[in-house]
């Protein structure tokens, strides 16, 4: 695995990992107060398409930064290509 390094898009996606986790409190506050299923299921949708966009961020961002040209030469592939196996299988 590469070395964790902070990127410019964390703030980013720190902020919006926070509104998803506000929205889906909201969403737990709706089903306790049986608010209607499509009501639920719409706000639902906006915290998993919140949360989907964060870790797309991210994972590009990991890709972009990380991995991208950090093959120098043939004895770097190899850890580099098992890093980016191992992100890739949560797209």
């Amino acid at each position: 695995m590469t070395k964790h390094t902070h990127h410019a898009s964390h703030p980013d996606i720190v902020k919006r990992l926070k509104r998803a986790a506000g929205h889906l409190s909201s969403v737990i506050t709706m089903i306790e107060t049986q608010r209607p299923c499509t009501d639920i299921a719409q706000q639902l949708h906006a915290v998993e398409k919140a949360i989907t966009q964060a870790k797309r961020t991210l994972i590009q961002d990991h890709i972009d930064h990380c991995l991208d040209g950090t093959v120098s030469d043939q004895n770097d592939a190899v850890p580099i290509t098992a890093d980016f196996k191992a992100i890739i299988k949560y797209l």
